[in-house]
């Protein structure tokens, strides 16, 4: 008996050391688990701040198209790829966004978000501005078609178009009294209501911000406090701190660069990016924001209603054409006739490239609101659930 009672002991003893060492090796599995975890967290986080470092790299690298409609598109959809990875981030993570400091930094983004949708409104209303100015290109090269021959009727019909195009193009501070100049040069009633109804006309179709709203102001606003996550914070989110600032950055770019390339009610560029080196894409960042500032300080583009390439295109073959026009006796000679045709050329080249890049300018700043839009909401969701009872 005794022998059975040692032969118990021993067994119950060996039961217990498995049971301490199957504990211990499924802390073990959990730790390496939670540190799994942590390891795909970090290489997520930082495989998205590599990517926002490339998009800038190659938006930084095509300085040959820099601030043309291609670049343009090129940047939405740089932020449209952006926003998406970043809503899956933060899909991944719903459990941190509402524990703070988490859920107040992701509050700030989706404030400065909303502020954008105003921008994206400004945005198209210039874009229907450029459209108002396409129409009138293709009046004129319909008038000087090249080929027929070119009337006097023709001459006029161009002429009247190019003043509409000057005319409209002129900042609106401006127009009002440039426009009363020119009515009276012309001492035609009939050129005075022409002009006076085109232009009500484009602006019954257009400025869907108020006659009040400034860029300028709206774009300090989407700045405004905006600074790198001090250690704690970053440690406190797991690194997605440095994801909402990242985000909230390429954000203010985007729309900073959106006013400075398209025609915009009270533009401003005078935006401080305060952004840390340690960022491996505020170097292109900084780059771009430089390059466009020399490109907004370059005499010719001072008073600029917008620093799209197209629209200084527009604006040169405007002021060469309306010298010519200006200059033209008939009956018109060969070789006046043969610069008439070279200009028309060159208008019509400009005229294309709006017409092949306006329409899906539009479409992304459009794409740009609602990808806005739907991740404010569902992040809005995200932090209502996490807050109410479980």
């Amino acid at each position: 008996m005794p022998a059975t009672t040692d032969s118990s002991a021993a067994a119950s003893f060996t039961n217990i050391g498995r049971s301490i060492l199957s504990l211990r090796r499924d802390q073990v599995h959990s730790i390496e688990g939670m540190n799994m975890q942590h390891h795909d967290a970090d290489t997520e986080l930082e495989s998205f701040q590599k990517r926002v470092t490339d998009r800038f790299l190659d938006l930084s690298s095509s300085s040959d198209e820099l601030l043309t409609l291609s670049w343009v598109q090129k940047l939405l959809q740089s932020f449209l790829i952006s926003q998406d990875e970043f809503r899956q981030i933060l899909f991944r993570n719903k459990s941190q966004l509402h524990k703070p400091p988490m859920d107040r930094l992701i509050a700030d983004y989706f404030e400065r978000s909303v502020k954008a949708l105003d921008v994206c409104n400004a945005i198209r209303d210039g874009i229907e501005q450029i459209r108002q100015w396409q129409k009138l290109i293709e009046i004129v090269l319909i008038a000087l078609d090249n080929k027929k021959l070119i009337g006097e009727g023709h001459f006029r019909r161009a002429k009247k178009a190019m003043v509409d195009l000057a005319i409209s193009m002129l900042d609106e501070k401006e127009s009002g009294s440039a426009l009363a100049n020119r009515n009276r040069s012309f001492g035609r009633n009939n050129v005075r209501d022409n002009l006076h109804k085109s232009l009500g006309h484009f602006r019954s179709l257009s400025w869907s911000v108020s006659r009040s709203w400034s860029a300028a102001r709206q774009l300090q606003a989407i700045g405004n406090n905006l600074s790198a996550p001090r250690s704690h914070e970053i440690m406190a989110t797991n690194g997605l701190a440095n994801l909402v600032f990242t985000m909230s950055f390429v954000l203010l770019f985007v729309m900073w660069a959106l006013v400075a390339a398209i025609p915009c009610q009270d533009r401003g560029l005078q935006v401080h990016f305060s952004m840390s080196r340690q960022f491996s894409w505020a170097a292109p960042m900084l780059m771009l924001h430089e390059r466009i500032m020399e490109e907004s300080k370059r005499r010719d583009r001072r008073n600029a209603s917008g620093l799209l390439r197209e629209i200084y295109q527009i604006e040169k073959s405007t002021r060469l054409m309306n010298e010519l026009l200006d200059s033209a006796q008939f009956p018109i000679t060969e070789e006046k006739e043969g610069e008439v045709r070279q200009r028309v050329q060159e208008l019509s080249m400009v005229f294309e490239s709006i017409k092949r890049g306006l329409d899906p300018l539009e479409g992304q700043v459009r794409e740009v609101f609602h990808k806005i839009v739907r991740s404010r909401t569902e992040g809005l969701d995200s932090l209502g659930k996490g807050n109410g009872p479980d």
